[in-house]
C-alpha cells in the first residue's frame, strides 16, 4: 500500500503544480461568471441613441400606429423606397403594401444593416396590437376592447413538494431540470477529460520507456491504480476550487444579476413569467438537499472514473502511441455520449422507462442519476445503482490490470482485439 500511495502522491502533485491547471482551475469560474453576468449587465444597458425610422403606409391606415419614443422617431414620408436608400439618413424603412387584415404578411423592412431582433419584434407588436384592435371594433360590441383586457390573466403556478414527515417545501422544477443537467455534463465532463489524461500518461510513460524503471520496483497493477487515484483526486480537488470560487464571484457579483420586475417582463415580451421569475426559484433552492446531491455526486463521479478510467488505463497499456489509442477508444466513448444524450431526455421525464434503466446501468448511470437526484429518487434505486457500480468497477478493473500488466511492456507489436483477448485470460 506505501508503494500505492507514493504513486498517488507523484500522479496529484505532478498535475497540480503544472501551470496549465492552476490557469484553467482559475480561468473556468471567472469564465463561467463572465457567460452569465456580461449579457445580463449587458441587456439593462440601454442605447442612449435615437432612432429614425420611415415609414410609406400604400393603404394609408397605419400612420397612427406608430409612435415616437425614446428609442425610435417614426416619420411618414412619400418618397419612393429608392429615394430613401439614397438618403441614407434612416435606421430602417417600413413598407405596409397591404391591407394587413386580409394579408398579414404584407409589412417590410428595409435597412442597410441587418435590424436588430428587438427592433422587428417591437414593430411586429404595434402593428398586431393596432390590426387587432381594428379587428375588435368590427364586431360593433360596446367596450369590447376593455373586456378583452380585463379577461386577460396570467396564472402563477406553485409546485409544492411533500417531504417524508409530511411537511410542505416550494420547489421549482426549472431549478431542478438546471442542476440536474450541470451536474450530469460535470461528471460527463470530469469522466472524459481525467479519463483521458490516464490514457496519455500511460502512453507516455510506456514510449519514454520510464515504466520499465518503475515496475522494477512495484507491481503493474499498483501503478494503475496509482495512477488512476491520483488523478482522481486531482478532479476532485479542481471541483471543489470551481465551487467554492463560483460561490464567492457570485457573491460579489450578484447585484449584476438582479432581475428586472415583472411588469417589465410583461411589457417586454409576452413569455412565461413563471419561467423567469427569478425571485420563486431563490426561494424554491431552499427546497433542494445540497448536501445530498454534493454527495451523491462524489460517489457517482468516482465510480464512473474509476470505471472508465482502468479501461483508459488499458487502452494506454495496449498502445505505443496515441495514433493506436483511436482504433480501442470509440467502444469506450459511446456509452459515454449515449449516456449524455439519455441524461437529456430523461430530465424531461425522469420517472420514465429511458431514465430508470439507464441509471441502473453502471456505464450510464453515474451521468443519468444525476439529473433524477435533484426530483427524488427512491432509496432503493440509489443503493441498488451505486452497487452494482461498484461491482461493475471492481469487474473493469480486474480486466484492466490483465491487459495492463502485458501491454505496459510490449512493444514494436501491432495489437487488435484478438491479441488484447488473449492478455485477459492470461493467468
Amino acid at each position: 500500500m506505501t508503494k500505492i500511495f507514493i504513486i498517488i502522491q507523484r500522479e496529484y502533485l505532478t498535475r497540480v503544480r503544472k501551470k496549465s491547471f492552476v490557469i484553467m482551475t482559475l480561468l473556468i469560474p471567472l469564465l463561467m461568471i463572465a457567460f452569465i453576468c456580461i449579457p445580463i449587465w449587458l441587456s439593462k444597458i440601454n442605447d442612449s441613441g435615437v432612432k429614425n425610422i420611415a415609414v410609406i403606409d400604400q393603404t394609408g391606415k397605419y400612420e397612427s400606429a406608430f409612435q415616437t419614443n425614446e428609442t425610435y422617431r417614426f416619420s411618414s414620408i412619400t418618397h419612393s423606397i429608392y429615394a430613401v436608400q439614397e438618403e441614407k439618413d434612416y435606421y430602417a424603412l417600413i413598407v405596409i403594401s397591404d391591407d394587413l387584415i386580409k394579408n398579414p404578411s404584407g409589412v417590410t423592412i428595409y435597412s442597410e444593416n441587418q435590424v436588430s431582433l428587438e427592433f422587428k419584434s417591437y414593430i411586429a407588436g404595434v402593428l398586431n396590437a393596432f390590426v387587432e384592435n381594428e379587428k375588435l371594433k368590427q364586431y360593433n360590441i360596446p367596450h369590447l376592447k376593455e373586456i378583452m383586457e380585463e379577461a386577460k390573466t396570467h396564472i402563477e403556478i406553485k409546485t409544492i413538494k411533500w417531504s417524508d414527515n409530511g411537511s410542505e417545501v416550494e420547489t421549482s422544477s426549472e431549478l431542478t431540470l438546471i442542476i440536474g443537467l450541470i451536474t450530469a455534463f460535470l461528471i460527463y465532463f470530469f469522466i472524459l477529460t481525467y479519463g483521458a489524461q490516464v490514457m496519455r500518461g500511460v502512453v507516455e510513460e510506456k514510449t519514454n520507456r520510464i515504466v520499465e524503471i518503475i515496475v522494477s520496483s512495484v507491481k503493474p497493477f499498483e501503478l494503475m491504480i496509482g495512477k488512476i487515484v491520483g488523478i482522481a483526486l486531482v478532479g476532485l480537488t479542481q471541483f471543489l476550487i470551481w465551487v467554492v470560487l463560483i460561490v464567492i464571484l457570485l457573491a460579489v457579483f450578484g447585484n449584476i444579476l438582479q432581475p428586472v420586475s415583472t411588469q417589465e417582463m410583461m411589457l417586454s415580451s409576452k413569455v412565461d413569467i413563471n419561467a423567469l421569475s427569478v425571485h420563486s426559484m431563490i426561494s424554491a433552492f431552499s427546497s433542494f438537499n445540497f448536501a445530498e446531491i454534493l454527495f451523491f455526486f462524489v460517489i457517482y463521479f468516482l465510480g464512473g472514473y474509476l470505471l472508465y478510467a482502468s479501461l483508459f488505463a488499458a487502452i494506454g497499456a495496449a498502445s505505443d502511441n496515441d495514433t493506436d489509442t483511436q482504433q480501442f477508444i470509440l467502444p469506450i466513448i459511446l456509452p459515454v455520449i449515449f449516456a449524455m444524450l439519455a441524461a437529456v431526455h430523461s430530465a424531461r421525464n425522469p420517472d420514465g422507462p429511458l431514465a430508470f434503466w439507464t441509471s441502473l446501468i453502471p456505464f450510464t448511470s453515474p451521468i443519468v442519476m444525476m439529473v433524477r437526484i435533484p426530483t427524488g429518487v427512491p432509496a432503493w434505486e440509489l443503493i441498488v445503482s451505486v452497487f452494482v457500480l461498484l461491482l461493475s468497477f471492481i469487474g473493469t478493473t480486474w480486466v484492466a490490470a490483465k491487459i495492463y500488466r502485458t501491454g505496459i511492456l510490449m512493444y514494436g507489436k501491432k495489437v487488435n482485439y484478438r491479441e488484447i483477448w488473449k492478455w485477459m485470460r492470461y493467468k
